[in-house]
């Protein structure tokens, strides 16, 4: 997943407790001073990049100080989106959104300053009280996503951010963290969650995901995760994300859901819940994609059945159109009726 040989590095990044503590494992590896973290000319607008997009994702690693402490609504995946402790990530999913923002290269950014980040997730659970009521998200507990631009298990690779962020989860009983991922990694079964941590395991077609989850464990290696996880402490959800619309979907979906309901141990199915999420796109990353995975693009790139849609940061992003994304949760939704109807959807979009 990781053979790292060069880091850049803010300075007060370098300097910090994680910062040493990251590069004490990376001993030979060079280092690189840069004003900031967004501000590397070599990797973020480079447009030469785009043909090391794999490459960069494995060798390169990025230690930068989080700014911008802010906790957002959310509302779907979470009750509330935690600052993060990363952006980017050592995986290269064609559709993932995070790219959009970082130019030609995405390679893990790790944010060193996690005692700040913990102390403000701290400060926001307990000025929220006790949940007055059940959603969606969860029936009790505040639920918070603290991975939302990168994958919390392919970060514990390297530091112990995401330890920090369990253990510090531990200790709020009013609240749970929540990240999705698409790696196994079992050096989390060790973290002692104590309930207080949902994963989320990302599913898809394993057709698909071969095509478009680059450099990710094999998805049924993630389905076959769920019981160790949830026997380890933790919530095991799963996002089934994103669907892709294209020749032969249903077969591939109902196939794949046939297989997680023959996998699964009833106990893993008593308390799992699941996303549907279909893909959304994006003109600037399509270019991006077209440098280094044009195939990936034949099947993500459908102008004819995708509508434009400006997000809230200003990206013009492409869905599909209403009334086939529509049909296509509806179809879902049977499939899953049929083929695992134990897993309870808690939100599809």
């Amino acid at each position: 997943m990781l053979d790292i040989r060069e880091v850049y590095g803010e300075p007060a990044a370098l300097a910090s407790p994680r910062g040493q503590q990251i590069l004490a494992r990376l001993p030979e590896v060079p280092i690189t001073e840069v004003a900031g973290h967004w501000r590397i000319p070599s990797l973020h607008g480079n447009a030469g990049s785009v043909a090391r997009w794999t490459r960069i994702k494995r060798e390169t690693l990025v230690l930068g100080v989080r700014q911008s402490l802010t906790t957002r609504p959310n509302g779907r995946s979470a009750d509330f989106i935690a600052p993060g402790a990363s952006n980017g990530c050592a995986m290269a999913c064609a559709y993932c959104y995070v790219p959009r923002r970082k130019g030609y290269a995405n390679p893990i950014t790790l944010f060193t300053n996690i005692e700040a980040i913990i102390a403000h997730i701290q400060r926001h659970v307990r000025a929220q009280g006790a949940k007055p009521e059940p959603n969606q998200c969860d029936r009790d507990a505040w639920v918070y996503d603290v991975g939302e631009n990168g994958d919390c298990s392919v970060d514990a690779l390297i530091c112990d951010n995401t330890a920090d962020l369990i253990a510090a989860f531990r200790a709020l009983p009013t609240a749970k963290a929540s990240f999705a991922t698409k790696f196994v990694n079992p050096d989390l079964l060790g973290l002692d969650p104590q309930g207080r941590t949902r994963v989320r395991f990302s599913l898809m077609p394993q057709d698909d995901s071969r095509l478009l989850d680059i450099r990710t464990s094999p998805v049924a290696r993630r389905i076959a995760a769920a019981a160790d996880f949830l026997d380890a402490g933790y919530e095991v959800h799963f996002n089934l994300s994103p669907v892709v619309l294209r020749p032969g979907w249903q077969r591939d979906w109902a196939e794949l859901l046939t297989h997680l309901d023959d996998v699964v141990p009833d106990r893993v199915k008593e308390q799992a819940a699941a996303e549907v999420i279909l893909l959304t796109h994006n003109e600037q990353l399509h270019e991006v994609n077209l440098g280094w995975h044009p195939r990936a693009e034949d099947v993500l790139w459908q102008p004819a059945a995708q509508e434009t849609k400006r997000s809230q940061n200003g990206a013009i992003n492409v869905r599909y159109e209403f009334q086939v994304k529509q049909r296509a949760i509806g179809r879902l939704r049977e499939l899953i009726a049929s083929h695992a109807p134990w897993l309870r959807i808690r939100y599809a979009f």
